[in-house]
This record gives C-alpha cells, sequence and structure tokens, in this order.
C-alpha cells in the first residue's frame, strides 16, 4: 500500500497487537476469575450454575463432537473477519473449552498454569523465533543450557560440584522425551546402528507392565517394532520387579536378541508408582544396558527433598531421565526435558552434517581456522583441571535433536523459577501430596468407596472404586458401567476425573495438584456420592 509521497505507508503492527490484546485480555481474564469464584462453592460438591447450551459450570459445557460442530460453525472465510471476528470466535473458542484453572479439574496429570505461565507463552509468541541454532535464538540458547544443566545436576550430581558433561535437550513433551533416549540408548552402545541400520539384529527394550506407552510408539516409529518392547511384571504396589526385569534379560540373549535399554518410571500414569531405581541400575549394569527414568509425572518430586529421597533413590544411576515441569508444578504446556549424565554421547548419536543450517565447524570469527571447538585442559592455580569439551561447549542445539523447529519451552520453566524461586516447588510438590492424602483419608472414611492406590500415596493421585455399602457390582461389565456413568455425570457438577481398567472393572482416577484446595477434594466426594445416589445396581 503505497501512501501520498508514493513511499510504503509505516507500519503499525504494534498499534494492531495491542488492539487485539487488550480485546482478548477482556475475555481471558473473567474466564480465569471464574474458576476462582468458583472454588468458593466446590467443597458444597457442585459447582456454580452457569447459564449454556446445556449443564454448565465455570468447568465445562460439554457437548458431543457433532452437535458441538454446529454450535461453532467452524468456516474459513474468503475475507477475514478482522478484530470484530477474532473476539467472536476467541468467545466461543472459551466458552466451550474445559477450564483447566477450576478446582474441579482433577482429570489428567496436568492442572492449570498461573499468570507467570501467561506471561511466558506471550513473550515467546512475540519473539517467535526458532531455539534450533544460536544465530537467531543466542538468549534463548543460554537460557536451556542453563536450565537443562541445573535440572541434570540435581538429579546426578552428588555434591555441590556439578558433573563436568552433564545437560539435556528440550522435548515437545515426555513422549518425544522417552522416544529420542532410545535413539541416543541405541546409538551410544551400538555406534554402526547410526549410519548402518538395525542389519539382521533384534533389539530388544524393558519397561514396566504400568510404563508408558510412549516406549512401543517409539518402537514402532523407529522400526524396533512394539513387540519387541518387553513387558515387566510389577508387585502389588505397582513397581518393576528387578528379579522379572533380570531373567526376562536373559531370556532375550538367549533367543538370539539384542537387548539395549531398560525405561524405569518415576510415577506411572495410573498408580502413580516409583520403581526400585538402584536395583534395577544394578541390573542394567551387569548386563550392560541403557537406564532411563521416565519421570515426566513424578520426576519434579525432586524439588522436595523429604520426597525425593523416598521416591528417586538411584536415580542418579540413569543414563537418562525425561522431566516434565508442565504436569507436577504448573508450568505451560508442553514443557519437558530429557537430561543426560554425559551431553557428549547426545552429541555423539544425535549429530549430522547441515552445513546450510549448523555452523560450528566453520572457522570461528578470528578466522583461525579451527573446525571445532576441540577439548581445552587448563590448569588453575591449584593444579585442578578444567574441562570444556565439544558437547557441553555446543550452541546449536537443534543438533542434539530430532527436531529442527524447536520451540524454546525451557523459557517457561526459567521464567518460573525466576518469579518464584525454587523452594516455591518445594512447598507446591508438598501441597500436592498434602491434597491427595486428604482425598485418601476421606475416601477410606466412608463406607462407599474402595481405594486401589498403593500406600503411601507415591504421587498425586487416588483411584478407587465406588462400593455402595462396601459392594461393589456384581460383574466388572457393570462396575465399569458405574465408574463411567458417575464420571460423565461429575462433569455437570463441575468435576472431571478419568476412569482405568482394573481387574474388578474400570475405577476412578482422580489427580490433584498443588493448588488444589481443602474444600475442593472434599467437594469431590460428596460429588461422587451424590451423583451415585442416582444410580441403581
Amino acid at each position: 500500500m503505497s501512501g501520498a509521497n508514493g513511499k510504503q505507508a509505516p507500519l503499525d503492527r504494534a498499534g494492531e497487537a495491542q488492539s487485539l490484546l487488550n480485546a482478548i485480555q477482556d475475555l481471558i481474564i473473567p474466564f480465569i476469575r471464574t474458576a476462582d469464584e468458583d472454588a468458593s462453592t466446590k467443597h458444597t460438591g457442585h459447582g456454580l450454575a452457569i447459564p449454556g447450551g446445556g449443564p454448565r459450570t465455570a468447568l465445562a459445557e460439554q457437548h458431543k463432537p457433532q452437535k458441538l460442530n454446529s454450535l461453532l460453525d467452524l468456516k474459513v472465510p474468503e475475507d477475514g473477519g478482522g478484530k470484530e471476528g477474532l473476539v467472536e470466535l476467541v468467545e466461543k473458542v472459551l466458552k466451550y473449552s474445559v477450564n483447566t484453572w477450576d478446582q474441579g479439574f482433577m482429570d489428567k496429570l496436568y492442572g492449570s498454569t498461573d499468570a507467570v505461565g501467561l506471561v511466558s507463552e506471550l513473550l515467546l509468541a512475540a519473539l517467535n523465533t526458532n531455539a534450533h541454532v544460536y544465530n537467531v535464538s543466542p538468549v534463548l540458547t543460554l537460557i536451556e543450557r542453563h536450565v537443562t544443566s541445573y535440572l541434570s545436576n540435581l538429579f546426578f550430581s552428588h555434591s555441590s560440584s556439578p558433573l563436568p558433561h552433564a545437560g539435556g535437550i528440550s522435548q515437545p513433551g515426555g513422549s518425544a522425551s522417552n522416544a529420542t533416549a532410545t535413539t541416543i540408548a541405541r546409538n551410544t552402545l551400538h555406534p554402526t546402528t547410526k549410519t548402518e541400520g538395525l542389519g539382521n539384529r533384534k533389539f530388544t527394550l524393558f519397561t514396566s507392565a504400568h510404563g508408558h506407552y510412549s516406549l512401543e510408539k517409539a518402537a514402532q516409529i523407529q522400526g524396533l517394532g512394539s513387540r519387541n518392547v518387553i513387558s515387566v511384571p510389577v508387585d502389588d504396589a505397582g513397581k518393576m520387579i528387578p528379579a522379572e526385569l533380570d531373567q526376562l534379560i536373559k531370556a532375550s540373549k538367549s533367543r538370539g536378541e539384542t537387548p539395549f535399554f531398560v525405561n524405569a518410571t518415576a510415577g506411572t500414569t495410573v498408580l502413580g508408582s516409583f520403581d526400585p531405581f538402584t536395583d534395577i541400575a544394578a541390573v542394567c549394569k551387569a548386563h550392560n544396558l541403557w537406564l532411563h527414568i521416565d519421570g515426566s509425572w513424578g520426576g519434579s518430586v525432586i524439588f522436595n527433598r523429604q520426597y525425593a529421597k523416598s521416591r528417586l533413590a538411584g536415580a542418579e544411576f540413569a543414563d537418562s531421565i525425561t522431566i516434565s515441569p508442565h504436569k507436577m508444578l504448573g508450568v505451560p504446556m508442553t514443557c519437558s526435558f530429557l537430561l543426560g549424565r554425559d551431553l557428549r554421547q547426545f552429541k555423539d548419536s544425535m549429530t549430522l552434517s547441515a552445513g546450510y543450517l549448523f555452523h560450528s565447524d566453520d572457522a570461528d570469527e578470528d578466522g583461525d581456522g579451527a573446525s571445532k571447538q576441540k577439548d581445552q585442559t587448563e590448569h588453575n592455580a591449584n593444579g585442578a583441571q578444567k574441562q570444556e569439551d565439544e558437547a557441553t561447549a555446543y550452541f546449536d542445539l537443534a543438533d542434539l535433536t530430532p527436531q529442527c523447529g524447536r520451540r524454546a519451552d525451557s523459557l517457561k520453566f526459567f521464567l518460573a523459577l525466576s518469579y518464584h524461586g525454587s523452594s516455591h516447588f518445594s512447598s507446591f510438590v508438598q501441597s500436592g501430596f498434602d491434597a491427595a492424602n486428604h482425598l485418601l483419608s476421606l475416601l477410606k472414611a466412608s463406607p462407599h468407596f474402595v481405594v486401589i492406590s498403593p500406600e503411601p500415596l507415591p504421587c498425586f493421585q487416588v483411584c478407587f472404586y465406588f462400593a455402595r455399602e462396601g459392594k461393589l457390582a456384581e460383574t466388572q461389565k457393570e462396575v465399569s458401567k458405574v465408574t463411567e456413568t458417575i464420571s460423565k455425570r461429575l462433569v455437570q457438577r463441575g468435576f472431571m476425573v478419568d476412569y482405568a481398567p482394573g481387574d474388578r472393572g474400570k475405577f476412578l482416577r482422580a489427580v490433584v495438584h498443588g493448588e488444589t484446595r481443602v474444600g475442593s477434594v472434599e467437594g469431590l466426594v460428596k460429588a461422587v456420592e451424590g451423583v451415585a445416589e442416582e444410580l441403581e445396581y
């Protein structure tokens, strides 16, 4: 568009952004405030009723897909709707979405974020850069390196001195972190697979019977085959049995297979169990297998010394660990990290030549012709050696990951740490356990529930059956039907919990977090009892 003088009109993107942000802020803040106001009624067992196209509370107004599709009336216009159209669309998005800020959201392994989380997402959108090479994301690169070094040393270091090669990378979720770990492990233990492929070898992986499905998904994607993920039996508390792992590895070897990877879990998806890492590490060492810990859910207890000592003992022996602060710590989705005790293995396993993107092989600014940042060793005044190797000094982070396009999710966690301080997260973890244990005590005190979670509670979820006067429905099918119906009808009261299959039929799973209030868990129990009164069995 040209002005009167033939030149282009001046840009005013800042003005447009300000206008849209002000308009959308006027929708988002009431969305959050509604959840805050609803919290005052949760102890009654029923959230505030809100007018809508169906039974509606601050948590959700739910519809079947076909009905919701007609309500949204989604279309792509030839001519844009501008600000007015955008505001109208955002209103619909907020109206028909689940409000995870609401205290009644106890359905998944995450809850709402907080104010600094919103700020961090806005900042990332404003920067809109790719954290793949240092040149275009210098600050975000250094932040990721700092955060992953900090986290890895929380897990792997036994002293105040940081491990020289420990570090990590951000990943788009725990599943991606686990999948990347399998690739690094295979390429480290069997280097020829990086360039030559699997050959005629049949690689096998081992995971808890209660482990996350992401390992099977990784094996499927990488050509290892999901059937070659061998399930290890668990004990009554849902923990992997090391002796069974040892026998399964031996059996795999006897069949001519190539075992290489063990996936232990810190906080299983359903029961929240933590595997016995010290004993599992001993098995892995005996067989020269890579030990990975999927701490997507429970790894964040590392921030609370009491729970870290009891839940994560032996985690320091792992080769790699996944941790996802977007679950237990309230950081915005997604924020996940793959940590390793030796980042050089990440570099050797993942790096590929891409001269159009990665320029670490180029001559430095002084033109001295150095092809790479080689290991340098220097003696300080006391004669101690300081090492800076190529991997830990590497700044084009995408060369260490499967992804080229990389959102700088580490910024979200770093801003949260900077805003709250690490002590906040210790208290946050403690608050989550307090809420879960309060819910557990309420369920056990009632004659209408059968609790199946192991005790003491390993994590923030509580699993239970509704059992009127202590009696379950007669068949598994009927038990499952009761559970499914309760879960569905709870939404109309402003609560949302999930369910999972069990030996006696499907059972309810309530997941709390660090901001779950006492009144909210008390209200949940009342709500379940109230909904169940309407059922006949």
